[in-house]
């Protein structure tokens, strides 16, 4: 009777009829990650609020499974920190900084970098990979075009010697559809996003940078900056096709007033 049931219940994880807790995610934290100002939000929105400035948040965040800890994104260099007032990037078009490391954020839930059992970055800009070497043995999940997608000056984007998982698509990283790690090309050329599913919360989609803050979703606008905006365009429709089917929320990170609404470590999601 004991196997018949276990059984019954494998049949019902399979077909997605019980809830994610049986799935063994119990918890999601947003982790501060840094922040910046943008002098001109029409970097993000072409030929909307010209020359205003936008100031953005950049959050990571930290889900335990019953298999493990598991780090989406990793945001600013933690070395930015040393400067308090911050520093100015993407030649001069932003000022960012980060006023608590990635390494004290995760002390404050009482864990080591060395706890962390996988990892997985939305894309490839600094402001997401900053950190990625703060954990030199954690397998990292990655699109295989965003790793071959040369950075400046034709370097390679991630040490040789980090583990890495090279994706073609979508994967389900613990292999109970709990946690699933959905391609989204065209801010990137591998750029993807990350669907949570929470036992009390329900689906969670972080954007990555499929989407940088809510009127763009509204509007669909594709930033000049995109590297391809057909497909940033198929991919928002994507994650609002998932949205529809999964009941989810749509967590955009760089959405700063959504963000300040959200609680953060060690107050955590479940």
């Amino acid at each position: 009777m004991k196997l018949a049931r276990l059984a019954m219940a494998a049949c019902a994880l399979a077909l997605g009829l019980l809830p994610a807790s049986a799935a063994g995610v119990d918890k999601l934290y947003i982790l501060y990650c840094g922040e910046a100002v943008g002098a001109d939000q029409s970097r993000w929105s072409p030929g909307v609020n010209v020359g205003v400035p936008l100031a953005v948040s950049d959050n990571c965040y930290l889900i335990h499974h019953q298999q493990g800890w598991f780090l989406w994104d990793t945001g600013l260099a933690d070395a930015i920190a040393a400067t308090p007032d911050g520093v100015t990037a993407a030649n001069g078009a932003m000022r960012v900084k980060r006023t608590k490391t990635l390494a004290a954020e995760l002390d404050g839930v009482g864990l080591k970098p060395s706890e962390i059992k996988a990892m997985a970055i939305s894309h490839t800009h600094p402001d997401h990979i900053g950190n990625v070497e703060l954990f030199p043995q954690v397998m990292l999940y990655v699109q295989k075009a965003e790793y071959e997608w040369p950075g400046e000056n034709g370097a390679p984007r991630f040490k040789p010697e980090h583990p890495v998982t090279l994706l073609e698509g979508d994967r389900d990283v613990f292999g109970d559809g709990s946690v699933m790690i959905i391609s989204t090309p065209g801010h990137t050329p591998g750029h993807q996003s990350l669907l949570v599913k929470l036992p009390k919360t329900g689906a969670v989609l972080l954007s990555g940078d499929a989407v940088h803050f809510k009127d763009n979703w509204d509007n669909r606008r594709v930033p000049a900056m995109n590297v391809n905006k057909e497909q940033t365009i198929a991919s928002m429709q994507r994650i609002a096709d998932i949205l529809a089917k999964e009941h989810a929320q749509l967590w955009i990170n760089h959405d700063k007033p959504q963000s300040d609404a959200q609680k953060k470590a060690p107050q955590y999601y479940e």
